[in-house]
């Protein structure tokens, strides 16, 4: 269903309110026309800012912080509005004014609003296109985990201001048709339908799609289109006509009428269409002013039609508004349709300036206490203060669990394993583990972990399942679940774990969130999980099974590029454990480091291949295991040591048993091989960038597994891009030859993939002899 809105009857005086917007409207241009023209900008870089697109939300953001919110409630600002929110933080007495000159400034405020590098915390980071416009609704989740787990994860709204050229970002729609969502109701998206984007006026309406579109997902749909003055032109003689006129135009038209003196306005507005002289007659004795307010008086900038709207949303689902805008709206940029980045002139500035009466020369003076405007003000601030939520410390997670695998195991089966020894062994840590996956918990070995600890629900709903003796996953949905089961969207998936990973600083409650997919879908998580990691959220991102090793899959399923990913993302230490093992020792790390503030993500990166596990010779002293276990989640270890290396076979996860099988054929051809397994290049590129000066890592793993002594030529070999080891030959400069895949797979067994690649054990041989004989 979807309600179209004007103006309602509500008669209470707006004169505060529209203080208030005007104020907002004004430090809002005034803080990016400081950054730009004001600022000493000796590079001559342009700064930048967005005056126009906060001009079109100003009004929506003044009703929603002087009116509606609540104290609970928490809400996602688009990116160029960044400016808006600040102002509003000024004026509540949040954020102090010599920061109102910092916008984009080094240590200022931040393009976009960040939870963890503004003055002021944001609810939320924005600035991915549309990754910031979702995660209330995560957020929204992971609120309700924490209460059902819990109960202290409070209540309140979740609202997501959105720009409507966001609403083209794919990421959008996925997490509005997740079936999950559609029982949300604290949920509610204020669409600002400006209908402009970067380049352009966008040439069709658009919104009768977009309501439909959100109506079949189980939104209410909420329209604000008109606004007093125009809703009461519909009503005289031609008023429907008007309206028709107005409804069917194209938006480029649209806006030129924004832009067209009186006179003009007469000429254009009525068309030539069926019902043009009836619009004719009923503008031609509007007063110029009355004319030139009207065709420019949208529901979104009328604030009592803002205020029927939000007085309608129904919390039994989520709600979205499409509230019509004008870009720029109140600037003399208004409806131009390259104003997306547009600098009001000087003399434009101080026009404004004088219409809200602020004087120039004190542009951060704060309206007067005891104005309407400033008791308004003061009223928001009272009700908005929030209370912090009583917390909970990171639990203890033991680096051990005591266990040494034996026989055959690969290491996505031995995730799964470690998670149940867990919740034995630490029962604490394990109910604050949350595991999320797209649909494929049981082809990852999640299976035995959720018939343990349950899905989780919001309620409880009924297993139809549960007496089937066939059935091997069962399906026990409930609040106390563990275990959240979203559709087959990787960008849904890791952007509801960046959202439980911020419990631990949104709620003082900390979550250990592990999420599981495939490994060759990582690449088009990467994104939206890196930027979760920017704005804070703390969580495991598992892919498996991963790279050619996946041999029958074929070249669509098998990754080559995920390795470097530890490399070269900031915030999170990648793992590639070539044992059970390694991975329990990989996994209990990742999890010691989550929910704290120097806390970290973590990225591993398994395998379906069964490996030996005996070949992982782990010591039965216990220091000699422990030192084992230190230098697993250092990065690396010496797997095999010989009295005169004549070489080194470094190598990464499934590739250890060619690495093993390599050493012993070079050892019979009289060179003798050292055996290295790598678990972790960030980590060892960072302490080799330590040993430069260049971090400030822990550097004791090289010495211990690359000791000078003992430099000899290198064969790095790996299932993945073999530049992810290629560092490693300049810890001692030592000759190498890098193994590793650089092109497509397809499918095929094991020993013909690892052939067409020459990752196989001929090839580190081969590889060998060419650097040594």
């Amino acid at each position: 269903m979807t309600a179209t809105l004007g103006a309602a009857a509500d008669t209470r005086p707006d004169a505060a309110l529209r203080e208030v917007e005007e104020r907002v409207l004004w430090l809002a241009s005034a803080i990016v026309d400081h950054a730009n023209r004001v600022r000493p900008n000796p590079s001559g870089l342009k700064v930048g800012g967005h005056q126009a697109s906060s001009a079109s939300i100003t009004t929506i953001m003044t009703a929603l912080w002087l009116e509606a919110l609540g104290p609970e409630d928490r809400v996602s600002v688009k990116p160029h509005a960044s400016p808006v929110l600040h102002a509003l933080e000024y004026l509540l007495g949040q954020l102090p004014a010599e920061k109102l000159t910092t916008l984009r400034e080094f240590g200022g405020l931040q393009s976009y609003p960040s939870r963890l590098k503004d003055p002021v915390p944001a609810d939320y980071s924005t600035g991915s296109v549309g990754i910031g416009a979702t995660a209330p609704i995560w957020g929204a989740i992971a609120r309700r985990y924490v209460n059902t787990q819990f109960g202290t994860g409070g209540a309140g709204r979740q609202w997501s201001l959105v720009g409507d050229a966001e609403l083209d970002e794919g990421a959008v729609w996925e997490a509005v048709v997740d079936p999950m969502v559609a029982e949300l109701g604290e949920v509610v998206w204020v669409v600002d339908l400006n209908r402009q984007s970067l380049d352009r006026v966008v040439p069709t309406m658009g919104a009768a799609r977009l309501q439909g579109m959100f109506a079949a997902a189980g939104w209410q749909v909420l329209t604000v289109k008109y606004g007093a003055l125009l809703e009461e032109l519909f009503t005289r003689d031609g008023g429907p006509a008007l309206r028709d006129r107005i409804d069917t135009m194209t938006n480029p038209e649209y806006q030129r009428m924004l832009r067209r003196t009186p006179e003009e306005l007469r000429q254009h507005l009525p068309g030539e269409g069926h019902g043009a002289d009836d619009v004719a007659r009923l503008i031609a004795d509007v007063p110029d002013a009355d004319l030139l307010a009207a065709v420019r008086n949208l529901g979104g900038h009328d604030l009592t039609a803002l205020r029927t709207a939000f007085a309608q949303i129904d919390d039994t689902r989520p709600t979205v508004v499409l509230a019509y805008t004008l870009k720029g709206y109140g600037l003399a940029t208004e409806g131009h349709p390259q104003n997306h980045s547009a600098l009001l002139t000087e003399a434009q500035l101080h026009e404004l300036a004088a219409r809200v009466g602020v004087d120039p020369a004190d542009p951060w003076a704060r309206l007067e206490p005891s104005s309407p405007g400033g008791r308004l003000l003061a009223a928001a601030a009272d009700r908005l203060g929030r209370t912090d939520h009583e917390g909970a410390p990171a639990p203890s997670v033991p680096g051990d669990l005591g266990r040494t695998p034996s026989g055959t195991a690969t290491t996505q089966a031995a995730l799964g394993r470690t998670l149940l020894d867990l919740n034995r062994a630490a029962p604490e840590a394990g109910a604050r583990v949350v595991t999320v996956s797209p649909d494929v918990s049981s082809s990852t070995n999640l299976g035995g972990w959720v018939n343990k600890v349950g899905v989780w629900s919001a309620e409880d709903r009924h297993d139809w399942f549960s007496d089937d003796p066939e059935t091997i996953l069962h399906w026990r949905e409930r609040p106390s679940g563990q275990h959240i089961e979203l559709g087959i969207a990787e960008v849904n998936l890791v952007s509801l774990m960046g959202e439980l990973g911020s419990t631990w600083n949104r709620w003082q409650q900390p979550l250990l969130p592990i999420g599981v997919m495939y490994d060759p879908f990582v690449s088009r998580a990467l994104e939206p999980w890196s930027f979760g990691v920017y704005a804070g959220g703390q969580s495991i991102l598992v892919g498996t099974p991963s790279g050619v090793t996946l041999a029958g899959e074929g070249g669509a399923h098998q990754s080559i590029t995920t390795p470097s990913i530890g490399l070269e993302q900031p915030g999170v230490v990648t793992y590639e454990p070539a044992f059970a093992l390694d991975t329990e020792w990989c996994l209990l790390a990742s999890l010691g480091r989550l929910g704290r503030p120097d806390g970290t993500s973590a990225y591993l990166r398994l395998s379906t291949r069964p490996v030996d596990q005996t070949l992982a010779a782990v010591p039965e002293d216990p220091a000699a295991r422990e030192r084992r276990r230190r230098q697993v989640v250092a990065g690396a270890y010496a797997l095999r040591r010989v009295a005169a290396p004549a070489v080194t076979v470094v190598t990464m996860g499934a590739m250890v048993t060619e690495g093993l099988a390599a050493a012993d054929r070079l050892g019979g051809l009289g060179f003798p091989a050292d055996v290295v397994v790598v678990t972790s290049p960030g980590l060892l590129f960072r302490a080799l960038q330590a040993r430069r000066g260049q971090d400030d890592a822990a550097t004791a793993v090289l010495d211990q597994v690359f000791p000078a002594d003992r430099a000899v030529p290198m064969v790095t070999v790996l299932d993945g891009h073999p530049h992810t080891l290629a560092f490693l030959a300049g810890v001692h400069r030592v000759p190498a030859v890098h193994l590793g895949v650089t092109r497509f797979g397809q499918s095929g067994d094991l020993a013909s993939i690892y052939r067409h690649h020459g990752i196989d054990t001929d090839a580190i041989v081969g590889a060998a002899l060419d650097l040594v004989d």
